[in-house]
């Protein structure tokens, strides 16, 4: 436990990197003199790099191990952070952003790789909640306390402090994780040639069910995240009339929902015995939240502020997405499998945050600078139609229930 504790806090790092642009996106508008295309693109560019990373990093974890994998590249994480800080402009930040996403894009597919070394299948998905809930403090720090020390301080120094903790939570990597437990076959596997990795991840692809989980994969978290960590902040101010503090509040009160809908989701599918139905009825949901939005004019500020907070707490369906994928491959083949899957998340929220940009920027703003109600709307409803989409491909995949799972295991081990 340890380890996955240690893995698990090094992620709020990731978190609050990522999220911050729904607080000071305003700010980053007013400093940099952007527009919403240049800030979604910069918010889009850490998935960009995310995503980027993710089959390098599937490589690198069934050959080098995790320890060594997502230390090296918490190193890159560290040059970007650096960079963000102390860049004047807007491409200097923005390289820095792609820096930034693909040092961290390596701490969600470790930890579970760990934790599916560590651990039996069963536990997986409570795990994986948990480790993703701890790293939302990240996104804690990332709404009403960010938004009051930028107002402080400015946001350079806290990213400063940030960046600090990311170089000791680093140490603290390379000091206590290990790959595998003394007797897992992972220590004693032998070492795949390239032209063996490379047909490896053509079995990854080649897999049936692959492609309908990667559709809902693609399009869940890029919808929930777009809200969470993009546009909501801007949304409750512009449309609603809310200071910074009081949408980071909501912010954070969103992010604190996302974190009990972790503890709700992680450990239901081994009450309900599927994987799949919890992953389509919570994606159900959100699209539901979003069409209310979409469709209700100039709604009250406690529907919208409810809305946001929902979305949060619905979000959290989209780890068993990852749990159902986990379960479609074996073992040998778990990092370059799980680097797809979350290939295909980043890369749906890089797609959807610049896309979003583009979105809004059609509307031409107000006297007072702040987008009119009807761009967040028609933002909103372009959601709700992406969702539907991809839940009409992922009901087409087979469901991988936890029984059949230990089922498999007791096999093995008879």
């Amino acid at each position: 436990m340890v380890i996955v504790a240690v893995m698990a806090i090094t992620y709020v790092a990731s978190h609050f990197f990522r999220a911050s642009n729904v607080t000071i996106g305003l700010d980053l508008m007013r400093d940099l003199q952007i527009g919403p295309g240049a800030l979604g693109a910069l918010t889009g560019a850490f998935f960009f790099g995310f995503s980027a990373m993710q089959i390098p990093c599937g490589f690198f974890f069934d050959r080098f191990g995790p320890r060594l994998t997502v230390t090296a590249m918490l190193l890159v994480a560290l040059a970007g952070t650096t960079l963000f800080v102390l860049a004047p402009d807007w491409p200097l930040l923005l390289s820095g952003r792609v820096l930034m996403g693909a040092g961290f894009g390596v701490m969600l597919i470790g930890s579970m790789v760990l934790i599916s070394r560590w651990f039996p299948p069963d536990r997986f998905s409570t795990l994986a909640s948990l480790v993703l809930s701890i790293g939302l403090i990240g996104n804690l720090l990332a709404t009403t306390p960010l938004a009051w020390a930028t107002e402080q301080v400015g946001w350079r120094p806290l990213f400063g402090m940030v960046l600090g903790f990311t170089a000791i939570a680093t140490l603290a990597v390379w000091l206590v994780v290990r790959d595998a437990p003394p007797d897992h076959p992972f220590l004693a596997r032998k070492t795949e040639s390239a032209g063996e990795m490379m047909r490896g991840l053509g079995e990854v692809l080649r897999n049936p069910q692959l492609l309908f989980i990667l559709a809902l994969n693609f399009c869940n978290y890029a919808c929930t995240f777009t809200v969470q960590g993009l546009w909501g902040g801007p949304f409750l101010r512009e449309a609603h009339g809310l200071s910074a503090i009081e949408s980071g509040n909501v912010l954070l009160a969103a992010v604190v929902a996302y974190q009990c809908g972790m503890l709700l989701f992680g450990p239901l599918d081994r009450r309900l015995d599927t994987r799949k139905w919890i992953a389509f009825f919570g994606t159900a949901m959100v699209a539901g939240v979003l069409a209310v939005l979409a469709l209700w004019p100039t709604p009250p500020l406690w529907l919208a502020a409810g809305a946001i907070i929902a979305i949060g707490f619905l979000s959290a369906s989209s780890t068993m997405i990852m749990t159902h994928g986990r379960g479609i491959f074996p073992d040998r083949l778990i990092g370059r499998g799980m680097a797809t899957m979350n290939t295909s998340v980043m890369l749906g929220v890089a797609c959807m945050q610049s896309l979003s940009g583009f979105i809004l920027g059609q509307f031409a703003p107000l006297a007072d600078g702040a987008r009119p109600e009807i761009a967040y709307r028609t933002l909103f409803g372009f959601m709700v139609v992406v969702l539907l989409v991809a839940l009409a491909v992922y009901s087409r995949s087979k469901d991988v229930k936890p029984s059949d799972e230990l089922k498999a295991k007791f096999r093995e081990l008879r």
